[in-house]
């Protein structure tokens, strides 16, 4: 699948780049092995941030700063990997949703990065990274109707379907056997990625049972 990056974003947003890798899951309930080490990964994070040093990760920091520049408050709308440091900084936790989902927001947290991961099958047609226009929703995961409005989003060929504060419901990984694209939203260049696409394909090898990974970096 053809992934780019809109001129619009590009002018506004030079350093936007997108790790992406493309595999093959069986989508199920996390094993006990990987809850414990999520759960490890949770605590060891909760002692080392506070609330007021989250926004100053990198790759926070610059995912707001992208969101400032399209015309998005950062505040009013957090980017996913924020969303969620918050919640396990204050003892929330984050829930438990299948094994894919939970590799995919360890490593969000870890990084810093927002991460999304959807169902190649419910996609038609190349991607493009875009400034959605005013006005513009879609049904999000959990959340209703979302309002996506110069958000940077991902498009294919029947419209918007994702973005690092929250994905729609169109492309939502699902248990059972899935072809996964997972993307890694970054705005402060492509040198941070290769490590956390490895790391990335390393916890789905090992908690997953994927064999075939193809990853890219998109610039």
């Amino acid at each position: 699948m053809y992934f780019s990056i809109s001129e619009e974003i590009r002018s506004t947003c030079p350093d936007t780049a997108l790790g992406i890798l493309h595999y093959r899951a069986s989508v199920e309930e996390s094993a006990l092995e990987l809850l414990k080490a999520f759960e490890e990964t949770m605590a060891a994070l909760a002692s080392s941030y506070q609330m007021d040093t989250i926004a100053k990760n990198p790759h926070i920091a610059s995912t707001r700063g992208a969101y400032k520049a399209l015309g998005k408050s950062p505040h009013e709308y957090r980017n996913a990997a924020e969303a969620m440091l918050r919640r396990v900084v204050k003892q929330s936790g984050l829930y438990h949703i299948n094994n894919v989902v939970e590799v995919n927001n360890c490593i969000s947290v870890s990084s810093g990065y927002s991460i999304g991961s959807y169902d190649a099958a419910r996609l038609k047609g190349s991607v493009e990274l875009r400034r959605a226009p005013e006005g513009t929703h879609y049904p999000g995961i959990g959340k209703g109707s979302v309002n996506i409005g110069c958000l940077p989003v991902l498009y294919d060929a029947e419209g918007p379907f994702g973005n690092p504060t929250s994905d729609s419901q169109r492309a939502m990984v699902q248990e059972g056997p899935r072809e996964i694209l997972s993307v890694l939203y970054s705005f402060d260049g492509p040198s941070g990625l290769t490590p956390w696409l490895e790391r990335f394909a390393g916890m789905l090898r090992q908690y997953c049972g994927v064999t075939d990974i193809d990853t890219q970096i998109i610039e």
